[in-house]
């Protein structure tokens, strides 16, 4: 069965304004004029909107349809991409073979349209759910949402199920379960001296870097779904000189609660190897997981039960990378992820979203709202 949705070439237009309004991340003017959109069209849906205008980051939209309180549901959806300004000249929107291109058109401004999508195909079939809706479109998840965590935590409590409106997978499978994600520096500090005529007077950074690089990877343990990566290294400034600094960015992914304290603490309690040098370790976790817990299964259950009604058959399954659904899953209230279109090679000039997935969320997504 599928629910009558809004004008399918509206869809397509409108996702093609908002693909077209390149967000990146950084450019906070240009994230401002996708929220100027955003906001147009949750007012045009009959929205109360608020804008709210933090300093470091582009304008956030609170979108509400019914009072605020108790008993909500949340859509969870971010407006910024990683995406450069100019991507649009050598990969503009189009479609090709079922498929719908361009910069942030799966990750995530397909999950933009699908939410709004599915408030107007609510509001033409009628009638609204009785609990209220709210929307929330933020600034700045692709960097961390550090401007936008407090209010997605204070909306997310007021709320009985938060709905996240990133990607689908490519077999349309929702994702109930992702890794925490942490990053960190650790920097090592030795003694510079002359390669030539003073060696051995020297404490080589680099050379200790080494010997903590080892035993950081060795932390990884695949059997719990833990990795840690150390991606990039730095160090000397001539090859004549004993390097007196060096220091290496580690990503740290953890799949189980409890992971991310265990490896941070092993961190922490590095030692050198190399008489007279010192290592010094920032960072930490920066989303903790959100893991296919109690709480998860028994909401995947229900979704699953009324994506059925609708003669859909809904598959989960989960992705190391984090979204704003690992900071609700920690608050311990329903959330479900990906229920954005199915699409691929998001974050790369290969992006896109199968365009028949579009209506199929919207129908997916009108069910949930309707029947939770």
């Amino acid at each position: 069965m599928t629910v009558i949705s809004h004008e399918f070439s509206s869809m397509l237009g409108l996702l093609k304004r908002l693909v077209e309004a390149e967000s990146p991340s950084h450019e906070k003017s240009a994230v401002t004029r996708v929220g100027t959109i955003v906001a147009e069209e949750c007012r045009r849906l009959g929205a109360a909107v608020e804008v709210r205008e933090p300093a470091a980051a582009g304008n956030q939209v609170i979108a509400r349809w019914g009072a605020a309180g108790p008993g909500n549901i949340l859509l969870l959806a971010h407006m910024d991409t990683v995406f450069p300004l100019g991507t649009l000249e050598k990969m503009p929107f189009r479609e090709k073979d079922g498929k719908i291109f361009g910069p942030g058109t799966s990750d995530m401004k397909g999950g933009i349209v699908v939410g709004l999508s599915a408030i107007a195909t609510l509001q033409k079939t009628g009638p609204m759910p009785p609990h209220p809706i709210t929307a929330l479109f933020t600034s700045d998840e692709e960097i961390g949402s550090h401007a936008a965590q407090a209010l997605i935590e204070s909306l997310a409590k007021e709320s009985i199920l938060v709905l996240v409106l990133e990607p689908g997978l490519p077999d349309g499978s929702i994702k109930t379960w992702r890794k925490g994600v942490g990053e960190f520096t650790i920097t090592v500090h030795g003694r510079a001296a002359h390669a030539g005529a003073d060696h051995e007077k020297g404490r080589n950074a680099i050379e200790e870097l080494a010997h903590q690089v080892v035993a950081i990877q060795k932390l990884t343990d695949y059997g719990r779904g833990t990795t840690l990566n150390v991606g990039m290294i730095r160090g000397g400034t001539a090859t004549n000189v004993v390097p007196e600094e060096a220091s290496a960015e580690v990503d740290l992914r953890v799949l189980q609660p409890g992971e991310a304290e265990r490896v941070l603490a092993a961190i922490q309690t590095l030692q050198p190897v190399l008489e007279g040098t010192t290592i010094q370790v920032t960072g930490g976790l920066e989303h903790p997981p959100m893991p296919f817990d109690e709480t998860m299964k028994n909401t995947y259950a229900k979704a699953k039960t009324i994506a059925k009604e609708i003669g859909m058959d809904l598959k989960a399954s989960g992705t190391g990378g984090a979204s704003d659904g690992n900071q609700v899953a920690a608050l311990g209230i329903p959330v479900l992820d990906g229920l954005g279109p199915a699409g691929e090679g998001y974050h790369s000039e290969r992006e896109f979203i199968f365009k028949d997935s579009l209506q199929q969320r919207v129908d997916l997504l009108v069910a949930l709202l309707r029947e939770w």
